[in-house]
């Protein structure tokens, strides 16, 4: 069996974990049919339990939340994902969770914006809202997969921002800062937006977003929490990785469908976007709303087994 460290995983170039994605769809994989995470309540925090199933491997990724872990020094999450294999369901390999989640969330994101976004031949704007793990794998996803003239980068943690942006300057792409108070400029002007934060309320009057922008919202999967408005989900058309598990989870989601912002039939599932079964309507803004499934562990850890096997073991 193999392990598969978060500099084995770093190794993985995003496009390939968003293309493997794409094949799975396209392939046939219905997320609906997905088994929901389970979540055990713990005397420190909860533990996630993930599993998925596709043709020839299966996978759980066993996730611990911690809430009192970034105070003293430790990662929020924690965890690691198995992979099974073949007929006789060989453990193949044990992948680090937390890298496995920092590659997969961002190749989700940016498979719904290679079919959210229209084509066009200039340069892009980018803002993000959050300076953590997910913060910079956004980012770093859509400058890999991009021409994105300019980087806004929006978080309350004023260090943490500026760490990040001196990161993501060494792409050579200006980068600006702001909080969240001073956000306005940044949500007019984008052409993406990412959020990737831990607000339980929205970030940004969506009455600003452009009329052809893209907003991704991946912070939330709680149905108590949300990172947009009702006045952006009114004016977007709304797609999600599965209908069933944004109404478990999706507060960006329930809390607009319960107040009759949005009908459940408005929802249009990314699968059937990227097939091409449904076609988004135009002249308004396109909003993606993730959580994240056990189907995207397994299809991208199992792209990130295939890669290593043959760096290392010749072909798998």
């Amino acid at each position: 069996m193999h392990l598969i460290s978060g500099d084995d995983v770093a190794e993985i170039p995003i496009r390939d974990a968003v293309d493997a994605l794409e094949t799975a769809l396209c392939g046939g994989l219905d997320p609906e049919q997905d088994t929901p995470r389970s979540r055990v309540t713990t005397e420190a925090g909860e533990l996630l339990v993930m599993p998925s199933t596709l043709g020839a491997f299966s996978g759980v990724k066993l996730l611990s939340s911690t809430p009192d872990n970034p105070r003293r020094g430790r990662p929020l999450i924690q965890g690691a994902f198995i992979l099974f294999e073949g007929p006789e369901q060989r453990a193949a390999a044990i992948i680090d969770g937390v890298a496995l989640t920092n590659l997969r969330t961002p190749a989700v994101s940016a498979l719904a914006v290679r079919h959210l976004r229209p084509e066009v031949a200039d340069p892009l704007r980018l803002t993000i809202f959050g300076a953590g793990p997910q913060a910079r794998g956004h980012a770093e996803a859509i400058l890999a997969l991009y021409e994105i003239s300019e980087v806004s980068l929006v978080g309350r943690d004023s260090a943490r921002r500026d760490r990040l942006a001196g990161h993501l300057a060494d792409t050579g792409v200006p980068v600006r800062v702001s909080g969240p108070d001073a956000s306005a400029a940044a949500v007019a002007q984008a052409d993406i937006i990412c959020c990737c934060t831990s607000a339980p309320a929205p970030l940004f009057d969506g009455s600003l977003v452009k009329a052809d922008a893209v907003v991704v919202a991946i912070g939330s999967h709680s149905p108590h929490m949300r990172e947009v408005d009702d006045r952006l989900v009114n004016r977007a058309s709304v797609v999600v990785e599965s209908r069933a598990s944004a109404l478990r989870e999706a507060g960006d989601v329930v809390i607009p469908l319960a107040a009759g912002v949005v009908r459940e039939e408005d929802l249009y599932a990314l699968r059937d976007v990227v097939t091409g079964s449904a076609q988004l309507p135009t002249g308004g803004p396109r909003l993606f709303k993730g959580t994240g499934m056990p189907w995207q562990d397994l299809v991208v850890g199992a792209e990130i087994y295939r890669s290593y096997v043959t760096a290392h073991d010749g072909a798998p």
